[in-house]
């Protein structure tokens, strides 16, 4: 089969963009490149649906931010864990077929990779650096997970949103789209009470608030607003990942 240039393009942008794609050697790339696509993520697009069959990975590329949530009867919801251009999301963890236990939607909209769990399973089997690579993911994304449980039992509701946007500002940049409704949601709280921070952190001069959006203005400053989890997830993804997908 014919590859065009195009397509070399933004198989390229896709390595390049994902700091788990990026570790890959040529002649792993070379076991799911084939099969992967690089496609468009529209903002509160539903990417992972509870009960249903994982047929796909998600890489996120560039700016794209996945969020995945657990919800309790009612329609109550929080988050439990996002992923960005650090990770993927949909088949990771699991081996092969098995259904998705969070719903992940999409908060910031951009490009991801998209690759069959069918070819990921064979490019694990067939690649040590790709199995161990991926089994590295899910610890990270294990800790994350940890790491959020803590943080909401003892950091204050400031705390917990300084060190999410730091997140957010890592994988998005510094124009984060997001209204205070959503942020609220993501937070598991009022929204009452995500307008008292947004406006605390605003007359503190670390954050600017504009329709729909949040941009980082003093990163330093929300850094020491932030709890020590925002920190401690950094270091473990440089312990076991880091920028040659064998951590430090």
């Amino acid at each position: 089969m014919d590859v065009t240039t195009d397509e070399l393009t933004r198989a390229d942008a896709a390595f390049a963009g994902n700091r788990l794609l990026s570790t890959f050697a040529q002649d792993a790339r070379a076991l799911i490149e084939p099969f992967g696509e690089l496609f468009d993520l529209d903002v509160g697009e539903t990417v992972l649906r509870r009960g249903e069959p994982v047929r796909w990975s998600l890489f996120p590329v560039g700016p794209t931010m996945v969020t995945m949530t657990a919800e309790l009867a009612g329609g109550r919801s929080a988050e439990v864990a996002s992923v960005g251009r650090e990770g993927a999301v949909g088949g990771i963890v699991s081996c092969g077929h098995a259904p998705a236990f969070s719903q992940a939607r999409v908060l910031v909209p951009g490009p991801a990779f998209r690759v069959p769990m069918t070819a990921l399973e064979d490019a694990k089997s067939r690649s040590p650096f790709i199995s161990n690579l991926f089994c590295r993911f899910s610890d990270y994304l294990l800790a994350q997970v940890m790491q959020s449980a803590v943080c909401n039992s003892f950091h204050s509701i400031p705390e917990r949103a300084a060190r999410w946007l730091l997140h957010a500002q890592d994988r998005a940049g510094d124009r984060i789209e997001l209204t205070q409704e959503a942020f609220a949601r993501l937070l598991g709280v009022q929204r009452t009470t995500v307008n008292a921070v947004v406006r605390e952190l605003s007359s503190e001069g670390l954050i600017a608030t504009g329709r729909g959006t949040v941009s980082v203005v003093d990163r330093a400053g929300l850094k020491r607003r932030a709890c020590e989890c925002y920190q401690r997830l950094q270091d473990h993804f440089g312990a076991v990942i880091g920028a040659t997908g064998r951590g430090g």
